[in-house]
């Protein structure tokens, strides 16, 4: 089968090709699904977990990407709940090969059933930036109706989903971000916006829960803006600065079935859009890779056409 692999930590993008790689077996309680459409972020050439196992051993080549949306081609020993021929979105592990390729090995529990109505495309933008927008929101900010939420990148994958599901469930928002993304901010439900290079980041006020995408300087200003009892939470990097008579979260997002499930259904029903960007074929993913001129929506791989 083709795939996208890299093979050399130390040759980065230049490292990353279109190859010819074996079909991946299925495991204990695995699922083989047939990748339509596939989702990356930019900055998985640097995870540890690209490169080694669970147990710090090489993998390479490995295959990156870890969001899909396809058709289940084979089911693992001991595998339930899915059937061959049955469409699926989901998460892959991250110690082991992704999603940039027409086959792909995941956990049965990783997937969730997609409705025969949404679209490959849409489905695969979907699992980080909403599994990680509900947990952080939720989960750990334990967001109630009728407080306010302060979500830094408001217009990117995860804060514009975070935006959407903030609004439905009663919350006021602020957001944050560019200038050239105020006007997108603001139709996706965002009460106030604030652009931190232009203008005041404390002006935002405090909120109940300060979500943070970016880190750095940012994380550490925004400690500040979480009213007391509070919280500050961050897919980044652990905080230096803590808030006030408040808590502190730095996750990383799990998979979450029953939530995916959840996800699809306000898909279908119109009450969240994932903002998809690019549709490319799977021979421009390396390029896809590349840092160059920022456009908006996450930009999605099509793997399999039809």
């Amino acid at each position: 089968m083709q795939a996208i692999t890299v093979r050399d930590r130390d040759a980065g993008l230049a490292g990353m090709s279109l190859t010819d790689i074996p079909r991946p077996h299925a495991a204990e309680n695995d699922v083989i699904v047939r990748v339509h459409a596939a989702g990356f972020t930019r900055g998985e050439l640097d995870w540890p977990s690209t490169w080694t196992d669970r147990a710090g051993r090489d993998r390479t080549p490995s295959v990156p990407g870890h969001e899909l949306s396809g058709v289940v081609a084979e089911l693992g020993y001991g595998t339930t709940g899915l059937s061959v021929g049955q469409r699926v979105f989901g998460l892959a592990d991250w110690a082991r090969n992704g999603t940039l390729a027409e086959y792909t090995a995941v956990e049965a529990r990783n997937l969730a059933p997609l409705p025969a109505d949404i679209d490959h495309t849409v489905a695969a933008a979907l699992p980080i930036s909403g599994l990680t927008a509900w947990q952080g929101l939720f989960d750990h900010g334990r967001l109630t109706a009728g407080q306010t939420v302060l979500i830094h990148g408001a217009a990117g994958g995860v804060g514009s989903i975070a935006v959407q599901l903030a609004r439905e469930a009663g919350a006021r928002v602020i957001g944050t971000g560019r200038a050239y993304d105020r006007d997108r901010a603001l139709a996706l439900g965002v009460d106030t916006f604030i652009d931190p290079q232009t203008e005041k980041l404390e002006d935002a006020g405090e909120a109940d829960v300060v979500f943070d995408v970016i880190g750095g300087d940012i994380l550490d200003r925004s400690a500040a803006l979480a009213r007391a009892g509070g919280t500050l939470v961050t897919i980044v990097e652990p905080p230096k600065v803590r808030p006030k008579d408040g808590r502190v979260v730095f996750f990383v997002v799990e998979p979450d079935r029953v939530r995916l499930a959840d996800l699809a259904m306000r898909l279908r029903d119109r009450r969240l859009k994932p903002v998809v960007g690019a549709v490319r074929p799977l021979a421009e993913a390396p390029a896809a890779f590349a840092p160059g001129k920022r456009t908006p929506g996450k930009t999605i791989i099509r793997v399999t056409e039809g």
